[in-house]
């Protein structure tokens, strides 16, 4: 079997040591500037895993980025996620070794969020859950207010540390990770062309597969199904649905699930039983349960007022 390329970082210290960097000057947190990294054997593997959070501003990216299914040119900070454990598939024209390339990371261990509400909260921001093509795309002057949440955590972290310090990092970390929580939702809102294609494909792909029988040998399609068949990733798909429509995925696969009952509820004289077989439900008792809770009626009561 071939030997895999995929090569994991467990320390900040092995991270800079790997790119040529001197020792950080804090063991568990590092902000690390993008044009002093040096190329090396990280270069060469197929897939990087870290075990420390990592937010990086990148810029000076050749060619374009893809966001979704679509590219763009883009000049400004592109912004990205990944918590401890995430696999970052490289690519070929992501060697660092690239001299336009500028910008910082932030290397987070989660040993330094001990015993802080950060350390139960951090989960909360899906974005750390997104692919890496699905990174954030900011303007002038979101990155000049991310710049200077991060300006700020390196010189708490470069003066003398006090009991002070850790409470006020991790405050500046929160403040980043709300900017970025805000500056994700206008991406959503800005990027019309694209999000709407990702709804006309959802809706389409729902579509397909509700017209199909494959509901009676599959059941209903998970919600990582239909990501995975729109080539997004299933926290990226809820977060964009649920700012563009107010529905997660799980919701629009219970929409359509409930229009097609209704369709077979009011069109055909088959049992609530076999319309829910044919809907993918193991037990009649799920389906009218769920029909109820989306309709406030009951499947019979629902075609009583057909008729």
């Amino acid at each position: 079997m071939p030997q895999s390329r995929t090569q994991r970082i467990k320390t900040i210290s092995e991270f800079h040591q790997l790119r040529g960097l001197p020792q950080p000057e804090h063991p568990l947190l590092s902000v690390v500037d993008y044009s002093k990294m040096k190329r090396s054997p990280l270069d060469d593997a197929s897939a990087l895993l870290f075990d420390f959070y990592v937010i990086s501003n990148k810029r000076g990216i050749t060619g374009k980025m893809r966001y979704g299914q679509q590219l763009f040119d883009f000049d400004n900070g592109v912004l990205g996620f990944m918590s401890p454990n995430q696999l970052l598939k490289l690519e070929e024209n992501d060697a660092v070794a690239n001299v336009n390339r500028s910008g910082w990371m932030l290397l987070i261990h989660p040993d330094f969020l001990w015993n802080t509400t950060l350390a139960k909260t951090i989960k909360e921001h899906e974005f750390f859950d997104y692919s890496a093509n699905e990174a954030l795309f900011l303007s002038e002057s979101e990155e000049k207010t991310l710049n200077d949440i991060i300006g700020n955590i390196k010189r708490e972290y470069r003066a003398n540390m006090d009991k002070f310090s850790k409470n006020i990092i991790v405050s500046n970390l929160e403040t980043l990770l709300n900017y970025s929580e805000r500056f994700y939702n206008r991406q959503f809102l800005t990027r019309e062309k694209a999000n709407h294609q990702v709804l006309n494909r959802l809706e389409e792909l729902l579509n397909a597969y509700f017209s199909t029988d494959g509901l009676i040998s599959k059941g209903l399609p998970s919600v990582q199904y239909i990501a995975d068949s729109l080539n997004i990733s299933s926290k990226y798909l809820s977060s964009l649905l649920k700012v563009l429509t107010g529905q997660s995925t799980q919701q629009h696969i219970h929409e359509k699930l409930i229009e097609k009952a209704k369709e077979k509820l009011s069109t055909t004289a088959l049992s609530v039983s076999q319309i829910a077989y044919e809907l993918g439900f193991e037990h009649s008792q799920s389906f009218s349960k769920l029909f109820k809770t989306k309709t406030k009626l009951s499947p019979l009561e629902f075609r009583t007022g057909f008729h």
